[in-house]
């Protein structure tokens, strides 16, 4: 299979060329194919400003744009329009995985030339593309006589909002690793928060700010300066500088949904659509799937990472996972602490080998026995942040990998800094991240990245990067001090993180105990661990908890039949923080998956089941909270049940605190 095949449905491109004298009207409007969104850039004594509109709803104020140098005078307090070009793009592409198959690309596109008026007389130019779900827009520094290195020390980019909004944020600075609760606030008692961030107006339009395709630059934070007033805050390097670069360049995407339902935020696809078609020449090697690993017993303290007598990915040990894997119909094993390394203070040096086991791991034998069993190894890579170390391996593991039959590599960067002084969002830590996804793809690896930079869908360009952490995940609930994740957690992050992308959460414990922290546990029900698989998104899917936790349990039997690659993707009901419902069809089968998921409040819930296909019955399989579930008191009171349906009823969903229900829906033929 060659690259991934690109449908074009109707494409209809037009352009229209408009390069004008200084002396015209300052004033250019790009507006989205269905006319809703007006998108207007201007300039005003020399500065250059855009805004925005939803119909007769101001989204945006005149917000500026332009940067500030080191080594230069500021760009953007001179400038006049010297120029535009207009055009209109229609296409639908295929991807290779995801949450819809074939995505729409339509959009209407600006180009603003700008020109320094005196001084410099330097050029920049703003493109702009207007989406019936949003928009975006970038810088473009073309290679001219007077700039040829750059040093940004800020880009002067706003989001001025109309009035003060809430949102739904995490710190930028303060935690580490996006690893963090969501808070709501109006936007001017922020933090310098991180993006993907949530905003919902007074009038109940939705908006996400984040963005796309960042390539070689810092990752964008949010700083509010006043009460409506936000403001692009790049990520430093440890100089202070915030960008080192040379003409031409382009900026990665600033990106905003516009959305009149939380449930459209979702379904929305502009950060995809604003990122390279795919650069891999032949994917038929791309595969997702589900996984299980030695991993939730090293949180509980049943094993260790390191050597000795609770040792846990020893040959042994993963073979039976391997096992267990196979008999399950799971694509791959996990085996967390197989490299030497684990032995030292690995956070804070560069002690590991990625290509060395430990003498009671013989890497050899257990991927030709996976093999044998039609399973992969995924190969853990802790970097303690020493990513400098890492990529001096990368040639030699990566290829040692390919050669043994290894599929996918976890990579970890579980410290504060890379390499001891860069952010892991920094410019140094975007180039390090995507050095590793690159040369993954040339040794056919997978890649699921923990402590990332911020996804901004670079999975349309390398479809091998499959998922990444970047979010407060399931492990929190084996070892924080604060007793786990609340309840409402899962109700919030599809709406904020999961716009970025795809979230390796790692759902499926059935085992409600800590023998460590008795305080600290999943706090949810049986069966609402059923139904992140289909709320939360990954084309990889781990089943977190321990072999001998699923065995004889009929709940199971979800984790196993659930999907990871569909086929489209709705939203029937949801309230960010209160409850959700998806609903996503496999792309295999005529089979639809429902996932529901509530806080810490029990719900009656009614799902209209008018996304199944008309003049059709469905059998449905029903995982549901048992009458006495709750996920303080009773989280493994589950029920399951079976019944026929139509796309004309509506069923009713009961939820327990905490609770969910997993439903599969099967023609019946």
């Amino acid at each position: 299979m060659k690259a991934f095949p690109l449908l074009i449905a109707g494409i209809v491109v037009s352009m229209l060329f408009s390069c004008q004298p200084a002396n015209v009207p300052v004033n250019k409007k790009a507006t989205s194919p269905d006319g809703n969104i007006t998108i207007s850039v201007e300039t005003r004594k020399g500065k250059v400003y855009y805004s925005a509109k939803k119909r007769d709803k101001v989204l945006l104020e005149k917000s500026r744009l332009g940067f500030r140098f080191q080594n230069m005078p500021d760009l953007g307090d001179h400038l006049e329009i010297t120029g535009s070009e207009s055009r209109f793009f229609n296409e639908t592409w295929e991807q290779p995985w995801g949450e819809k198959r074939l995505i729409e690309n339509k959009y209407d596109e600006l180009t603003i030339h700008l020109k320094e008026k005196k001084d410099l007389k330097r050029e920049m130019n703003l493109v702009f593309r207007v989406y019936n779900d949003g928009f975006g827009f970038r810088y473009e520094i073309p290679r001219q006589a007077n700039i040829d290195s750059v040093r940004i020390m800020d880009e002067l980019t706003e989001f001025v909002m109309p009035e003060v909004y809430d949102a739904w944020w995490i710190p930028a600075y303060k935690d580490r690793f996006y690893e963090s609760l969501y808070r709501r606030t109006p936007i001017n008692r922020m933090d310098t928060v991180c993006t993907p961030l949530t905003l919902v107006t007074k009038e109940d339009t939705y908006l996400a700010i984040h963005e796309a395709n960042l390539t070689d630059y810092a990752a964008m934070n949010l700083v509010c300066l006043d009460s409506a007033r936000l403001k692009c805050d790049l990520t430093p390097w440890s100089t202070g500088i915030r960008v080192i670069g040379k003409t031409p360049f382009v900026t990665p995407w600033r990106t905003v949904m516009v959305a009149d339902s939380p449930e459209d935020l979702v379904t929305s696809y502009l950060i995809l659509n604003l990122n390279e078609p795919c650069k891999i020449p032949d994917i038929s090697w791309i595969k997702p799937g589900k996984y299980i690993g030695i991993w939730w017993g090293i949180h509980h303290g049943l094993y260790t990472w390191s050597p000795g007598p609770r040792h846990g990915a020893t040959t042994a040990n993963t073979n039976k996972y391997i096992d267990f894997a196979a008999a399950n119909g799971f694509d791959g094993v996990l085996a967390e602490g197989w490299n030497r390394g684990w032995e030292y203070n690995w956070t804070s040096c560069d002690s590991f080998s990625y290509t060395e086991p430990y003498p009671d791991f013989d890497i050899r034998e257990v991927t030709r026995y996976a093999a044998s069993k039609n399973v992969y190894l995924i190969s853990h890579n802790e970097t303690g942040g020493a990513v400098t170390h890492y990529e001096n391996q990368l040639d030699t593991a990566y290829s040692l990998y390919q050669r043994l039959g290894v599929k996918t590599v976890k990579t970890g960067y579980v410290c504060d800094l890379l390499d001891g002084k860069e952010r892991h969002k920094s410019q140094y830590g975007v180039r390090h991240y995507r050095r590793v996804v690159e040369t993954a793809a040339r040794y056919q690896l997978m890649v699921d990245i923990h402590e990332p930079v911020m996804p901004t869908g670079l999975q349309r360009t390398y479809p091998n990067l499959m998922t990444l952490e970047g979010v407060r995940g399931q492990e929190w609930d084996a070892w924080s001090s604060d007793g786990g994740n609340p309840p409402d957690h899962t109700t919030i992050i599809p709406f904020t993180r999961g716009l970025a992308g795809p979230m390796d959460f790692t759902p499926g414990t059935f085992n409600f105990e800590n023998p460590i922290l008795p305080q600290t546990r999943v706090r949810t029900t049986l069966a609402k661990q059923l139904a992140l698989y289909v709320v939360l998104y990954s084309p990889l899917q781990m089943a977190s908890d321990l072999p001998e936790n699923y065995r004889n349990e009929k709940a199971f039997d979800f984790i196993k039949m659930v999907p990871v690659n569909w086929e489209e993707t709705r939203i029937p009901d949801a309230v960010i923080g209160d409850y959700v419902i998806t609903a996503r069809k496999d792309r295999a089968s005529d089979d639809w998956f429902v996932g529901a998921i509530t806080d810490e409040n029990r719900r009656e819930l009614i799902l209209d089941l008018s996304f199944l296909l008309p003049d059709a019955s469905y059998r449905a399989q029903i995982f549901k909270d048992g009458d006495n579930a709750d996920c303080e008191n009773n989280p493994a009171d589950i029920s399951y049940a079976e019944t026929t349906v139509t796309a004309s009823q509506k069923m009713s969903l009961i939820l327990a605190p905490g609770g969910g229900q997993a439903i599969r829906f099967m023609p019946v033929r």
